[in-house]
């Protein structure tokens, strides 16, 4: 089931697909995409802090739509698209942002069940929205992906089995769509963020008992992340395809 909310406002000539849009790296990520003109389209599975974001939209000049499904469910996601190209101007930028944790445990104990939970949100359904998005992008002959990934995805991290695997698997999905969607003029590349200031890494220090940093530069701001969306969302990106921007102060150097 999706659940669509579209407010009264001016669309601009283009929207932008922003998944996990509630959370705080999402929200930063629409509002940065807000100053650089684009109209959003905002999914997450918590209605209420959507709405917040949609608000905030609002509040900076910007106009966007809401809807509401679980990302990694084909049959919402494709509900909810249909909605919004309804009423949304075309999307030309997906930013898959949604993402999950799991749980802090050994491999040889780590739950199946979280397990699959981690990969159906982090990497199904970054597979979903670009089964989506990607046929319209083609036909127009224009649009990006992003795909939010971690430094995770280059180096493992002791007891996130979950996590680490997911976002290895969407590093490799971002390579390999890069090679699918070039011959038509369309990039995919991944942004590949350090520790980032928010409920995500709190809630991760508190299942690793405060150590999960041990070693790591400073926490960076949703804003650091957003920027380099902004830019591969850019046409200043027109030549950069299948890339993994690391993003972490220098985290992952030695």
């Amino acid at each position: 089931m999706s659940d669509l909310n579209v407010r009264e406002a001016r669309w601009t000539e283009r929207s932008a697909l922003v998944t996990g849009a509630g959370g705080g790296l999402g929200r930063a990520i629409a509002l940065r995409l807000v100053r650089d003109g684009w109209s959003l389209v905002l999914l997450d599975a918590n209605n209420a802090a959507n709405q917040e974001t949609l608000s905030l939209v609002e509040e900076s000049g910007g106009a966007g739509a809401t809807f509401t499904a679980d990302v990694s469910d084909a049959g919402a996601f494709g509900v909810a698209l249909s909605q919004a190209e309804r009423v949304a101007p075309p999307i030309e930028i997906l930013v898959n942002n949604a993402g999950i944790e799991g749980t802090v445990a050994p491999v040889w104990s780590y739950g199946l069940e979280v397990f699959d939970a981690v990969w159906n949100v982090n990497v199904r359904g970054a597979l979903v929205a670009m089964q989506g998005v990607l046929p319209g992008m083609i036909r127009r002959g224009r649009g990006a992906v992003v795909n939010i990934a971690s430094t995770s995805a280059i180096r493992g991290r002791k007891g996130l089995s979950g996590y680490v695997a997911s976002k290895h698997a969407v590093l490799g999905l971002t390579r390999t769509a890069a090679l699918d969607v070039a011959p038509h003029g369309l990039r995919v590349n991944a942004v590949l963020p350090g520790p980032v200031r928010g409920a995500m890494i709190e809630r991760i220090d508190a299942m690793a008992g405060g150590v999960e940093r041990a070693g790591e530069a400073r926490l960076a701001e949703p804003d650091d992340i957003a920027a380099m969306v902004a830019f591969l969302s850019s046409d200043d990106a027109r030549h950069i395809n299948g890339a993994a921007m690391v993003v972490d102060g220098a985290s992952t150097v030695l």
